[in-house]
């Protein structure tokens, strides 16, 4: 029947081929997130600790600008794809529509006001375009490389999708490798070129590898509108969240501070790719359990939770044993850098424990209660690491971290456990209404 749900296969012979796709998939964003950080050791040694600077701001902004960029299409489509192949094509143009409409509109928007706040050439002109190449780049066609990512993990390819991970993250570092040890560039304006051709060439053959999956049907599934919002906007805030400090600390502190915290935040995040790569890798197996109801999907939560604990764990303990090669890597004018990892290192515990109870609200359609809290939690998160970071820097901003991500998992795992008794109750008071029903 529907309201039993789809079950799951259990035991020894169906937790084989997870954990196999698991070791592809985590290792795929391993290789990938060291070679992010090689290409960021790289920018930073040769273009300077001021142009590192700029580019770091405008990165930031563009990393603000991309979650709004196709207004959380790409979760409508893994989401119904994985249940029902057939609505690829629909998707699909979905996707496309919203994609270009919203990137374009962002590109426009931020090549009009960032030339006032970042001086990257010479010449009024020169600048605007640049600026405007760096929003092409780091927007439209970062979604778009994203994009075909989730399209191959909609469709269980996760081969494929790896494949995009690590060719992307290969290919820009190989792009700065070549860009600034073998020609020399040392400016933003001279590395946005590189950066664009980079970007463009891995677009190109990621659209290249999609072509066998089917043509798309250009249409708005309006339904989903809604709903990718709900999905894109928590993401936003987080975004203005984890830039906050980054603003406030750029007012009161010295570049070199702020540098180490940029980088020590930059391996918060690669730390955190080991569980999203499991997060990613059981969301389409979550959307067909929880389909008639997240009640179905409980155990399987379960699961991830205790499996993304000790994930977390082990991440956390491995940045924090391999911190103190990191000047090698970076240079020795990051003095501080040692200490901020050392300390920042353990967020990804906490960061993992929430992030699966959100996984699941978003795999079963709960995508406004998902929005809510991550939105909240963002908000709150922005103010109290700006404040902090004001009054206290960079102890108070390291403690606001630790304090607001305690928090999401009150909060994430508050609002799960919620739905999951909500659901249950409804289903349970299904029989016996249609009992009733007959009986009368």
């Amino acid at each position: 029947m529907a309201s039993e749900g789809i079950t799951e296969a259990r035991g020894v012979k169906a937790l084989l081929p997870m954990l196999l796709s698991y070791a592809a998939s985590g290792g795929s964003l391993v290789i990938s997130s060291a070679a992010q950080l090689l290409t960021f050791a790289i920018l930073a040694r040769w273009l300077g600790v001021h142009e590192f600077g700029v580019f770091v701001a405008i990165t930031a902004v563009a990393n603000i600008a991309v979650h709004l960029c196709g207004l959380g299409a790409m979760e409508s489509l893994v989401r119904r794809v994985a249940r029902d192949r057939g609505v690829y094509p629909d998707m699909l143009g979905h996707n496309i529509l919203l994609t270009a409409g919203s990137g374009l509109l962002l590109v426009v928007i931020g090549a009009v006001i960032l030339p006032f706040f970042f001086t990257l050439a010479d010449g009024t002109v020169i600048n605007i375009a640049v600026v405007m190449l760096m929003l092409v780049t780091n927007i439209a066609l970062v979604r778009v490389i994203v994009l075909a990512e989730q399209i191959f993990i909609a469709h269980s390819d996760f081969a494929s999708a790896n494949k995009v991970v690590v060719g992307f993250a290969m290919a820009r570092t190989i792009a700065a490798a070549l860009a600034c040890i073998a020609f020399g560039v040392s400016t933003v304006a001279a590395w946005a070129v590189s950066q664009f051709v980079c970007h463009v060439l891995v677009a190109f053959a990621c659209l290249s590898a999609l072509k066998r999956l089917g043509k798309p049907r250009y249409r708005i599934v309006r339904e989903e509108i809604p709903q990718g919002l709900y999905f894109a906007v928590p993401f936003i805030l987080r975004a203005l969240r984890q830039n906050a400090d980054l603003l406030v600390l750029s007012l009161v502190t010295t570049a070199e501070i702020v540098s180490s915290y940029s980088v020590a935040r930059r391996m918060l995040e690669s730390s955190y790719l080991s569980v999203d790569a499991l997060n990613r890798l059981v969301y389409p197996g979550s959307a067909r359990v929880s389909a008639a109801g997240l009640h179905h999907a409980f155990e399987r939560v379960l699961r991830v939770l205790a499996a993304a604990t000790v994930i977390g764990f082990a991440a956390a303990v491995t940045v924090f044993l391999l911190a103190p090669i990191l000047p090698y890597l970076f240079g020795e004018d990051y003095v501080s850098l040692v200490g901020f990892v050392k300390t920042l290192c353990w967020v990804v515990v906490p960061l993992a424990i929430w992030s699966v109870a959100m996984e699941a609200l978003g795999a079963s359609g709960y995508h406004a209660p998902r929005a809510t809290v991550m939105g909240l939690g963002s908000v709150a998160g922005a103010c109290l690491a700006a404040w902090s970071s004001w009054y206290a820097p960079p102890a108070g901003t390291f403690l606001s971290f630790y304090v607001i991500e305690i928090a999401m998992v009150a909060g994430a795992w508050g609002v799960f456990l919620h739905f999951v008794r909500r659901d249950r109750e409804s289903a349970a008071a299904g029989p016996a209404l249609a009992a009733s029903e007959a009986g009368a």
